[in-house]
């Protein structure tokens, strides 16, 4: 969080007078949260957990905003996913705040919108247990660049300095944030899928990333039985494309070695 927090005397000064608190009590609280690591730090369902306010606030934010498009006319499905969870209590608890919120809002308006809470599964642990967290979640969302940078102990801001050195002396064949690890991470998603479609046969899943954008993956997806990938607008044509010939392969009209993007 101390990204996001002033650093230099004059902006803790701004802030603290329109906070209307001394600039040493928030020094002090800006101190208290700077992080060594704050990639596996306070951040994602941790942060709502601690601060249940902000969750109410973003939840609050959400379905007000779907509201006013249900208003214009529009039908909608409103898709509330909660980041970084790797305990079922996790997201029982956020989940918990949010659907209050919902309630709250939609009996303020007089008018209900359609929603789903869901989780991303970026955490091993959250993968091995998708079974628990599937009680909660209505739908998973792979985030595959943290499943990766978790799964290998990789930085992704950092493993660039060693990572092409990996590929060109035939370690690793590809960057593994470049394309999907289908045998370690791959496993991963395998397991998640399989156990939470197992206590909710329904389970909307998909993954967000630039995985979502490469052909590879994609198919590795399709073939994972996957409902949807995500992407940089810019790979969209991409991940179609690779989405059809998938589906083609699985049907036998395209040879699966042949077929590329």
């Amino acid at each position: 969080m101390h990204e996001f927090l002033p650093h230099t005397r004059e902006e803790i000064a701004a802030l603290a007078k329109a906070m209307k608190v001394s600039a040493a009590e928030l020094q002090r609280l800006v101190g208290s949260l700077v992080e060594a690591n704050p990639m596996l730090g306070h951040r994602g369902c941790r942060l709502g957990i601690t601060y249940p306010e902000i969750t109410e606030m973003q939840a609050r934010a959400v379905f007000e905003a779907a509201g006013r498009v249900v208003a214009r006319g529009h039908k909608i499905v409103a898709e509330v996913m909660i980041p970084l969870v790797a305990h079922v209590e996790e997201l029982r608890r956020q989940a918990e705040i949010v659907r209050r919120v919902a309630q709250e809002v939609f009996l303020a308006e007089g008018r209900a919108v359609p929603y789903l809470v869901g989780t991303m599964i970026e955490l091993p642990r959250a993968a091995l247990t998708a079974d628990e967290i599937a009680k909660q979640a209505e739908f998973f969302s792979f985030g595959t660049n943290d499943l990766t940078q978790t799964t290998f102990g990789l930085s992704r801001d950092d493993a660039g300095r060693f990572l092409p050195f990996y590929v060109e002396h035939g370690i690793l064949k590809e960057d593994p944030f470049q394309v999907l690890d289908q045998e370690g991470v791959g496993k991963l998603i395998e397991i998640a899928v399989r156990l939470g479609r197992g206590t909710r046969s329904d389970l909307k899943i998909g993954i967000c990333g630039e995985h979502g954008g490469e052909p590879s993956s994609v198919k590795f997806c399709h073939h994972a039985g996957m409902n949807y990938v995500s992407c940089s607008p810019f790979r969209v044509p991409i991940a179609r494309l690779a989405a059809a010939q998938a589906a083609l392969e699985e049907q036998g009209v395209i040879n699966r070695t042949k077929a590329t993007v």
